[in-house]
């Protein structure tokens, strides 16, 4: 028996010597890989079957012809959509340029932006616009919940079936993993076209459970649109058991919405194999008639594992590093990326005004563990944090100089910036992003300085360690 032994220990010295190998022939940042391999090393068993299930760097060789796609769907645009009097904005020409280069994600003008702020005000938006559409609604969604209001939701999209509209839904499967397989049959029952995103079973359940769908956005007849951070569930709406969530989306009329589109049938495409590129999908604007003539452009910048930049992350780098006066940024979770923390912190101690917001308390404790030592490293810079203390703020906000702003479904961690399919939109336009300025500034009146905190700012030892234990681990969530 000790001779047994002695064989399974030597073989799983080995499995772990080549794991390691393989992390590191990765290539991936340092910290990450200096991440998985502590994991791997003094994690005996465990942490080899979490690096199968959520490390294994896969994804480029599997999804590749996605990026095809995207190329020839944005391509396709140029062919229908014409612009009179595109003027770009002098000081964020280069980040567009950045985003048109990098990923052909083309600045549209002539947009309208309404902002909603928590579930009350967006749901009675978003169910009015369904029960208008005559053509199509497209939704792509990461949690479509098997509650009231996702009832009723499915309700009104089953109504809109019937009337011959086209309705197409993405959900992402694991973000879904709760919700029983019959509430999107009776869906399909009726004429919905329903599809799930990257579906998990073994045994490919190792090379998907890791990259999900986290975007949340809506277009209905081609003309109006949804982008933010909200899920379709009644937390949304009431919040949960402890605390009331405060999330935020917006809604795009005008040509903005075909960027919006373009995200969606590409999306399609991925999880269905369905190329939809007829014109009736991006209807002309007579923008003059709905008086929408102006220059509040938007461009709509999705990222994921298989395009070759981190797009999101990037466009957040770019305009830190620009910024002149001020920026200021909402996010659930603080995990952000050496480029990230890296602008933040030089802005700040350039004299820019840089602040940022998270919830007092998260729904994640682990992450917000993590989060601390992060936090504490950019006050140290001079960026002011604080912390919402009304409920889970879930919003995913970004206003920079009362010039640009930015919101979607990235948050400010690894996941967002390098596993997650994610979707934002960069509007550049004063009005819109002095009232994004003006919701950061009222939230602030509901929170409280994290140096306000004591046992935040000067945790005792244990604590401390327990934080910077959890740090390590943060490329890894």
């Amino acid at each position: 028996m000790h001779g047994l032994n002695l064989i399974i220990f030597i073989l799983y010295q080995l499995i772990v010597i080549l794991t390691v190998v393989h992390v590191v022939m990765d290539n991936r940042q340092p910290a990450k890989t200096m991440a998985w391999i502590l994991v791997i090393w003094f994690v005996p068993v465990v942490g080899i079957g979490f690096y199968l299930f959520f490390g294994v760097n896969t994804r480029k060789e599997k999804h590749i012809s996605q990026r095809s796609l995207d190329q020839l769907t944005k391509r396709s645009m140029l062919e229908f959509v014409e612009q009179r009097d595109l003027h770009l904005p002098d000081a964020y020409k280069a980040t567009i340029d950045l985003f048109v280069n990098e990923d052909l994600s083309l600045p549209f003008k002539d947009n309208t932006i309404r902002i909603f702020r928590n579930g009350y005000e967006f749901f009675p938006a978003l169910l009015h616009e369904i029960a208008e559409a005559r053509d199509h609604i497209h939704i792509d969604m990461y949690i479509f919940e098997d509650d009231a209001l996702g009832q009723m939701l499915a309700d009104a999209l089953i109504a809109k079936s019937r009337e011959g509209v086209e309705v197409r839904v993405i959900y992402d499967d694991v973000g879904c993993w709760s919700v029983r397989h019959r509430f999107f049959e009776r869906m399909r029952e009726e004429g919905v076209e329903v599809v799930p995103f990257l579906p998990v079973r073994f045994p490919s359940f190792t090379s998907k459970v890791n990259y999900r769908n986290h975007r949340k956005l809506m277009v209905i007849d081609g003309r109006t649109g949804f982008i933010g951070g909200m899920n379709f569930a009644l937390r949304y709406v009431k919040g949960t058991k402890t605390q009331p969530w405060r999330d935020m989306m917006i809604q795009v009329t005008g040509s903005g919405v075909y960027s919006l589109q373009r995200s969606f049938l590409v999306d399609w495409y991925f999880v269905d194999r369905t190329l939809i590129s007829s014109r009736k999908y991006y209807p002309p604007l007579d923008a003059e008639a709905l008086q929408l003539s102006n220059d509040c452009i938007l461009q709509t910048i999705t990222s994921g594992p298989v395009t070759p930049y981190p797009e999101i992350m990037q466009g957040y780098v770019r305009i830190i590093s620009s910024a002149k006066r001020y920026v200021y940024i909402q996010t659930p979770y603080f995990l952000p990326t050496e480029p990230v923390l890296f602008a933040l912190k030089m802005a700040a101690l350039g004299g820019v005004d840089v602040r940022v917001m998270v919830p007092l308390r998260s729904d994640a404790r682990f992450v917000e563990w993590s989060s601390r030592s992060y936090l504490r490293e950019v006050i140290d810079a001079g960026v002011k944090v604080s912390l919402y203390k009304d409920g889970f703020l879930h919003a995913k906000m970004m206003v920079c100089d009362d010039q640009i702003c930015s919101c979607g479904s990235a948050n400010v961690d690894f996941r967002s910036f390098e596993n997650n399919f994610e979707a934002n939109v960069f509007i550049y336009d004063e009005m819109t992003a002095a009232e994004m300025r003006d919701i950061y500034l009222e939230d602030e009146g509901h929170s409280v300085l994290f140096t306000d905190i004591p046992k935040r700012i000067h945790p005792r030892f244990l604590k401390r360690l327990g934080e910077s234990l959890a740090r390590m681990l943060s490329p890894l969530m």
